[in-house]
């Protein structure tokens, strides 16, 4: 069962911890998940939903470290809020993750989103952190969207979305030689 927005009339789902704010010009409507707030997606539930919804290719929920996602995420729900052209799609550096970071806090302040953005836990690419978000972010997607039409590649002006590197890769592609033997030679 949905309520309205006594503001704006935006469909709101009863019992899921969304609180109305402001919606004179497409104000968000603020989520406060906890695990009792709802159900949660599966990990691969979740990466199908980024997946289909903006037309990636994503294998890991880790990849959404780059924050691009979430930024095309808050274009479609209010056009205008993010300039997707300061969005670095083809991120691949920790620096390009923040950066993307601080376009989606600036549309999260733009709308009235009362969310604290954890970037600097984001961006390392853990699991569990980018798991996490991924969960508020949809529950707080579903509490905003209107349901129209939305053409991710479009609004991207052909952008190519490069999937960040699987994070935590370059720990495992260091030299296999057991620690303490570089350097060593035995003798005959």
């Amino acid at each position: 069962p949905r309520s309205r927005c006594p503001q704006c009339g935006v469909g709101v789902p009863q019992g899921a911890g969304v609180t109305p704010i402001s919606c004179s010009w497409g104000m968000a409507v603020n989520v406060y998940s906890t695990s009792v707030t709802s159900e949660n997606l599966s990990r691969h539930d979740m990466l199908a939903w980024v997946n289909d919804s903006l037309q990636l290719n994503y294998t890991k929920i880790e990849q959404l470290c780059s924050g691009a996602a979430y930024c095309q995420f808050m274009d479609m729900l209010f056009p205008g809020c993010v300039h997707l052209r300061k969005v670095k799609f083809q991120a691949k550096l920790e620096h390009e993750y923040i950066h993307n970071f601080k376009v989606l806090q600036a549309a999260f302040k733009k709308m009235g989103v009362d969310k604290i953005i954890a970037v600097e836990r984001l961006v390392k690419g853990k699991f569990q952190d980018n798991f996490e978000f991924i969960q508020w972010f949809k529950k707080f997607f579903d509490a905003n969207y209107d349901g129209k039409e939305y053409n991710p590649l479009l609004a991207r002006q052909g952008q190519d979305v490069a999937p960040p590197p699987n994070p935590g890769d370059h720990i495992y592609n260091k030299s296999k030689k057991p620690i303490g033997t570089a350097g060593n030679v035995r003798g005959p």
